[in-house]
């Protein structure tokens, strides 16, 4: 498992987001204090808090690089 902080302070962030995540078969969670959800739904990206940066755990066996380079615009530092 991978984690890296992502931003997605705009609806539109959001829905590329979750499209971006659909194009690959593994489980992301996005995790913010207490809650944890599934990041490929939208309704549950909403329910958080998106003024600051998440976690993004990632549930990858063998193309962690490829995923994070789709992500590349949503992670922060």
């Amino acid at each position: 498992m991978k984690t890296v902080k992502i931003s997605l302070n705009s609806i539109d962030k959001v829905k590329s987001f979750v499209n971006d995540l659909t194009k690959f078969d593994t489980d992301f969670d996005l995790v913010s204090g207490r809650y944890v959800i599934d990041a490929k739904s939208i309704m549950g990206i909403f329910s958080l808090d998106l003024s600051k940066p998440i976690d993004l755990n990632i549930h990858d066996g063998g193309n962690t690089d490829e995923i994070l380079t789709v992500l590349a615009p949503y992670i922060v530092e």
